[in-house]
């Protein structure tokens, strides 16, 4: 009877499949490893947190942000646009040309004592030259920017650039010719008696 008592003992230790805490823990009662389940805020943080993994990281745009019109920074566009305004007189010879024919027309205007509405149409022209020698400033740095090389259409493009300025020119020609003809044959002939009256 004790043999047979001995042979069941070892025969269930054998075929024990559990480790001592799990022959040890009650019925009903879980593991000691086992892990408590989330519920409530610590579940939803849960699995946000594992989309957010998921997802893949943003690229950082290459572009600047460009600030508001707000206070400093309105006041800066102008600094900036003066800059750009200097830039040209600054490295384009033709602008300065035209800055030197400018301040002339405005000293024979005073001398000539030419009115206000003939001093405004001075200024426009003046003003057309200027701009359009900018926007070839412009059109020459882009293409610079994007080709170093010989290319026909970088040729054309600043060829088209050039035309626009000689056209302004050829206006600022034509209203100071209309301005400031009538008042220099008129100040001719007051030194030459003799000296054909022009009227315009």
């Amino acid at each position: 009877m004790a043999l047979t008592e001995q042979k069941a003992s070892v025969f269930m230790t054998s075929h024990s499949t559990q480790p001592p805490d799990e022959q040890a823990r009650p019925v009903g009662t879980p593991p000691a490893n086992a892990e408590t389940p989330k519920t409530g805020a610590d579940a939803n943080q849960s699995v946000s947190g594992s989309h957010h993994l998921a997802l893949p990281a943003q690229a950082h745009s290459p572009l600047p942000t460009m600030p508001g019109l707000g206070g400093a920074s309105f006041l800066m566009s102008f600094v900036y646009a003066w800059h750009g305004l200097m830039y040209a007189i600054r490295t384009q010879r033709n602008a300065r040309v035209h800055m030197a024919l400018a301040l002339c027309a405005i000293i024979l205007g005073f001398v000539l004592h030419i009115s206000p509405v003939e001093f405004a149409m001075i200024f426009v022209a003046i003003t057309l030259v200027f701009i359009a020698e900018m926007f070839n400033t412009v059109a020459e740095a882009c293409v610079d920017l994007a080709t170093r090389e010989y290319h026909p259409l970088a040729r054309i493009a600043k060829d088209v650039a050039a035309g626009a300025v000689l056209l302004n020119a050829m206006l600022s020609v034509v209203i100071g010719a209309l301005v400031f003809g009538p008042h220099l044959i008129a100040l001719v002939a007051h030194y030459i008696p003799h000296f054909p009256q022009i009227s315009l």
